[in-house]
């Protein structure tokens, strides 16, 4: 229990401390006018207070990574506690402050053409890409999560293939209609329904005796599967996600004064770092330890057993019913922006005004029929490759973040380190993993490194270049 009280102490204390660092050393104006006024349409231009943008950047962030990653991470053990802490401190809530920030330094630009204007142009031609491709996995990972468990809630006439369409319905709403007409007003209510989620799972925690084990750096996985790199991709969104960088201009098109920025993007990702540290700990004491989560996860239901066994033991018929809505909210509240997000990128490439109602149908039927074809795909499969890629694109992001600051003279170190970790994750995960290249890890461990090691090394070069010094500015 005490290893579960000091992680959240320390998720708290990195917001106020390292939180305010990364501020200082972005530079933060808030005297500098802002897209949501210079650019305003009523449509995605809207100004919003801080309170109304940081919920709505907490429930497009939180998907289903910070539960079912987290249930999933949390087979490796207490372990899994220092890479949502830290990970959350030093490279999620790094990553999502610098590119919601950047996003709002650039009107409001997608990652496709923050990384054409640092990375340059053929990184740019592949994030347009990539971040499409992402985007629609994660519409379709957040159907499938949220549909299975609304099914086990309701008459059986209402199936998983009927809710999946329902929520394909919200989405597609939600896409197309002005932010301010659904996102801006349903979500104070489904945060309503996060928070006491939240609450009554680590109250419940608690107050009801579980023993959450102390820390241990050893690897407790019933099957033996190392922990580098695999559970840094399994807990992803709540350490740190590239699915993120997509979703805060979305609010960055809202954000009134640069000053609040702190507070939307990199506190609504310890917020999210908190409720994966809460899943973490209800998986590991619930089942008393490691070796029976692994069989519940084994099973047909996967997390989503987890999740209503816990839920339900934990907080009763009725807490149990708002616990599973709340794991629902999160997984839809991004689904519909991960859609929407995916129609801004577009936009962007083609050069559409989506001013007009009829431009943003335009691509967003396209992106729903595809949609729905891959919602048919086996949920697995998806979610394994939408994991490695929301990883990837972390690391590009922090590059970006990375380079931006080197070329404003700043201390690009809080970009620089976590970038070049995120570089040897994904590339080691993916020369090793199952949907890659299923190399032994004496080539993969040993590659990834190199990898990561000339890219920084690269860097370096190209900063040196680029600026005369590059230290923290007053």
């Amino acid at each position: 229990m005490v290893t579960f009280f000091v992680s959240i102490a320390v998720l708290i204390l990195g917001y106020i401390i390292y939180g305010t660092f990364v501020e200082r050393v972005f530079g933060a104006d808030e005297k500098r006018q802002t897209p949501c006024y210079t650019l305003a349409d009523g449509v995605d231009y809207v100004p919003m207070d801080k309170y109304r943008n940081s919920l709505i950047q907490l429930l497009n962030i939180a998907g289903l990574g910070p539960i079912y990653g987290a249930i999933s991470g949390a087979l490796w053990g207490p372990v899994a506690f220092l890479w949502i802490v830290f990970g959350g401190i030093f490279a999620g809530a790094v990553h999502d402050y610098l590119s919601g920030m950047l996003s709002l330094r650039n009107n409001g630009a997608n990652v496709p053409e923050l990384v054409g204007k640092y990375l340059g142009s053929k990184a740019k031609i592949f994030v347009n890409a990539f971040s499409v491709v992402l985007l629609v996995l994660v519409g379709v990972v957040f159907v499938n999560g949220p549909a299975g468990l609304l099914a086990i809630l309701t008459p059986e006439v209402l199936t998983k293939s009927v809710w999946v369409w329902i929520i394909f319905l919200y989405y597609f709403l939600a896409t197309v209609l002005p932010i301010d007409k659904i996102i801006g007003r349903i979500y104070p209510i489904f945060g309503a329904i996060l928070i006491i989620m939240a609450l009554g799972i680590g109250g419940s925690l608690i107050f009801q005796g579980y023993q959450i084990p102390e820390l241990t750096l050893q690897n407790l996985h019933p099957k033996g599967t190392p922990i580098w790199p695999l559970m840094f991709i399994t807990i992803a969104c709540g350490a740190i996600s590239g699915f993120h960088s997509t979703q805060s201009p979305i609010v960055a098109r809202c954000v009134r004064n640069e000053k609040e920025g702190r507070m939307i993007f990199y506190g609504m990702m310890i917020c999210e770092s908190i409720i994966a540290l809460i899943w973490a700990a209800a998986a590991m004491s619930f089942y008393g330890g490691t070796a029976q989560l692994g069989k519940v996860l084994s099973s047909t239901a996967g997390a989503s057993a987890v999740v209503k066994e816990t839920a339900f033991t934990m907080m009763g018929p009725l807490g149990g019913v708002l616990a599973i809505l709340g794991v629902v909210v999160l997984p839809i509240t991004s689904g519909d922006t991960a859609f929407r997000a995916a129609r801004y990128t577009i936009s962007e490439i083609f050069k559409l005004s989506q001013k007009n109602v009829i431009d943003r149908y335009k691509i967003a039927v396209p992106l729903f029929i595809v949609g729905a074809v891959l919602s048919q795909i086996d949920f697995q499969i998806i979610w394994r490759y939408f994991a490695w890629s929301n990883q990837t694109l972390a690391m590009i992001m922090l590059w970006t973040g990375a380079v931006y600051l080197a070329r404003e003279g700043r201390f690009h170190w809080i970009a620089t380190l976590p970038a070049t970790f995120m570089t040897a994750v994904s590339v080691t995960y993916i020369l090793q993993a199952p949907e890659g290249l299923r190399l032994p890890t004496s080539v993969s461990y040993p590659v990834g490194l190199v990898v990561a090691l000339l890219t920084f090394v690269y860097f370096l070069l190209k900063a040196r270049q680029n600026t005369p010094s590059i230290e923290l500015q007053k």
